[in-house]
């Protein structure tokens, strides 16, 4: 039962804002060289061991792409899309906002990215016609809980390396739980806007000449959108081998068909996914060390032998999941979470008959939920902080939003078709 004391350690260290790997590394050595009787070699193997997997590649490619897509002039002509398909409801900029983030997260993999671009592209308009620094900045962060959801979410992928599930299966059991939840926003954006008595952002239905105008501009945004999805779901490419050539595609138009982007913006988009993809990396080499001592350990079966002697009934087990996620959500952050908790969890969810696809789903959709709670919400501080939001004003107009994707996260959790259907 040594593997215990990791636990309780990383947690301290996260409370001390240590970055994630480090604290992951400092409770792996810790254990290691006071509590295993094995040599430090097979930690370092353990460590080099994940940066062999070629499934990796997909997370620097889907990082580049959504580095790219602000400087391509993809994401104004997705916006001209959005605000055609919904900019007529009332609060026409909140829906545009749900609409675009959708839209974009089906390219980008970064919610955090997605979230700034909008309070900088969408944020000063709704501002200016009248929504509230706090309703304005809470659509946006809620909004852009979407993109983990859905493919390429980067969360999806890091799932399905730590718990051997198909990366895939992963991407397309994501869409309908994201279009799920991009519905309920709009539904509260809707209810939010009669409210406050919030106006449509356009007040004529668009004409035929400008509706094929925009998706004539648009077409190359979303004929990537169809590459990522259509083509893994047809195997016609894996994953990594989408976001390669999704990468492809988005260079060539901006350099060639919008023709927006500087070799500039280039040089800077492979500095950046230099960086996230570091950091990434250097996670998840921590994370296959901890599974790998959780394993030895057989901390998972410790585990599932506990669960069940509590319950045997796989909804409750989910629902309890869910209480444990948010409340650890407030506190610590997603990816640190899920690293740390699948390894211990996949047996239960074995054992008790839940698909790990399905588990998945849930389990990122929470996390995604614990990103806009205090105190340690990256998407709600980064909002506030660009908005000039402050918190009080945040949670006193976000509360719908964040009662939409409760809900949101029951049907999910208690429908396993909605992420099952399509895999």
């Amino acid at each position: 039962m040594d593997w215990i004391i990791i636990i309780p350690i990383m947690f301290v260290l996260f409370a001390l804002n240590m970055r994630i790997y480090l604290a992951m590394f400092a409770a792996i050595l810790l254990y290691f060289v006071f509590f295993a009787q094995i040599p430090l070699q097979i930690a370092v193997q353990r460590l080099i061991a994940p940066t062999q997997n070629s499934s990796l590649l997909a997370i620097p490619f889907f990082i580049l792409l959504g580095s790219l897509l602000g400087a391509t002039g993809i994401a104004s002509r997705l916006l001209k899309v959005a605000d055609l398909m919904v900019g007529r409801l009332p609060g026409g900029l909140g829906h545009t906002n749900v609409m675009l983030l959708t839209l974009m997260g089906g390219l980008s993999a970064s919610n955090l990215a997605d979230a700034a671009m909008m309070c900088r592209m969408l944020v000063p308009d709704m501002i200016k016609q009248g929504y509230s620094r706090g309703t304005a900045a809470a659509i946006t962060a809620a909004s852009s809980l979407i993109t983990p959801i859905l493919p390429p979410g980067i969360a999806l992928i890091i799932y399905g390396l730590v718990a051997d599930v198909s990366i895939g299966s992963m991407f397309i059991a994501g869409v309908l739980p994201g279009l799920l939840c991009a519905a309920i926003l709009i539904g509260a954006v809707y209810l939010v806007a009669k409210q406050k008595g919030y106006q449509p952002s356009r007040t004529q239905r668009p004409t035929a000449q400008e509706t094929r105008i925009t998706l004539l501009q648009a077409w190359p945004a979303l004929l990537l959108i169809t590459v990522i999805i259509g083509g893994i779901r047809f195997g016609v490419f894996t994953p990594t081998e989408a976001g390669a050539v999704a990468t492809v595609i988005t260079i060539l138009i901006g350099l060639f068909v919008y023709r927006e982007m500087k070799v500039r913006d280039l040089s800077e988009a492979f500095t950046q996914t230099a960086r996230q993809t570091a950091a990434v990396l250097l996670v998840i080499m921590m994370s296959s060390a901890l599974a790998w001592i959780f394993s030895l350990e057989r901390a998972g079966v410790a585990l599932a032998d506990w669960i069940i002697m509590l319950t045997e009934n796989p909804w409750m087990f989910l629902a309890l999941i869910n209480i444990v996620l948010l409340v650890l959500g407030m506190f610590i952050e997603g990816n640190a979470l899920l690293i740390i908790l699948v390894p211990l969890l996949k047996p239960v969810v074995v054992q008790l008959g839940i698909d790990p696809v399905h588990f998945g789903i849930v389990m990122i959709l929470n996390l995604a939920i614990g990103t806009l709670t205090p105190p340690v919400g990256t998407v709600m501080l980064m909002v506030c902080t660009l908005t000039k939001t402050s918190f009080a004003d945040f949670l006193r107009d976000g509360w719908p939003f964040m009662l939409a994707l409760l809900l949101a996260l029951g049907l999910v959790t208690f429908i396993p078709a909605i992420s099952l259907a399509l895999v």
